[in-house]
Formats: C-alpha cells, sequence, structure tokens
C-alpha cells in the first residue's frame, strides 16, 4: 500500500497538462474607444493577446466554397466585408484563420470559433487583406 501511495505524486505529474481554456469575446468586448483617430483597442483585448478565446457571430459570404479562413460578423452579411485598409476596418468583424480548410456555413447562421486572438494592423502575404484583430489556429461549429 505505501508503494502506492508514494507513486501517486509520479502520476500526477505524469498527466498531460490541459490546454488553457478559452475566454468568451464578445464584439462589444473589441474596441475602448471609436474616434476620428480610429479604433483602440479594449484593455480586454490588450490583456487577451495571444490567448484563446471565443467568439460567436455569423461566417461572411466566403471569396471561395472552401479555405483556410473567413471574416467573423456580428450580425449576418451579404457581401464581404474585407478592407483596403486598417483605417476603414469596421468595429464589428474579426478575421479567422483556420487550423485547415473546412467547407462553410451559411452566412445567416451563428457559429462559435475558437482561436488565438493576434492584435495589431497586419496584411495577409498571400491575400493582400489587412487586419486588425484575428484568431489564428482556430476552429468553428454551429452554435
Amino acid at each position: 500500500m505505501l508503494g502506492l501511495l508514494g507513486a501517486l505524486p509520479l502520476l500526477a505529474l505524469a498527466r498531460p497538462a490541459r490546454a488553457a481554456a478559452a475566454t468568451p469575446l464578445g464584439f462589444g468586448d473589441l474596441y475602448g474607444a471609436v474616434s476620428v483617430l480610429g479604433l483602440s483597442f479594449s484593455d480586454k483585448v490588450k490583456a487577451l493577446a495571444g490567448q484563446p478565446v471565443t467568439m460567436r457571430g455569423f461566417m461572411a459570404p466566403p471569396l471561395k466554397a472552401e479555405a483556410d479562413f473567413f471574416v467573423l460578423t456580428e450580425i449576418p452579411m451579404s457581401i464581404c466585408p474585407f478592407c483596403s485598409s486598417d483605417a476603414d476596418w469596421p468595429d464589428n468583424i474579426v478575421v479567422v484563420y483556420l487550423d485547415r480548410a473546412q467547407t462553410f456555413e451559411q452566412a445567416n447562421r451563428m457559429i462559435e470559433v475558437t482561436g488565438r486572438l493576434e492584435v495589431g494592423s497586419w496584411t495577409d502575404p498571400h491575400t493582400g487583406f489587412v487586419s486588425l484583430l484575428r484568431l489564428v489556429g482556430a476552429r468553428f461549429e454551429r452554435a
């Protein structure tokens, strides 16, 4: 019996570490201020940069039926909301880069997306699209 009790601490160390739980993030949480100078990120977004988050929204119409990225929107959209620069960036969209290509959902169906939050202006080298916020290594499911 003593041998088994002595092995318990070692068994606890041998268990795989659990992935950090994703923090819910809403579209209303994204920006602290919207002014003539542009958008400024909220304290919550700054604190969650690089962390796993979960967001709910709608998939904007994609450029093709299966791809590894899309735009998550706060409300259903009938057109693709990509912008020409980060100065034009709407305050209610987030670009989602999937961990693998998937077939997309209807634009009017609520989905839940989980991925690592990236913050700051970035231009996709393959598409030229500019984004301020991204979920990377993401996956989605119907909400």
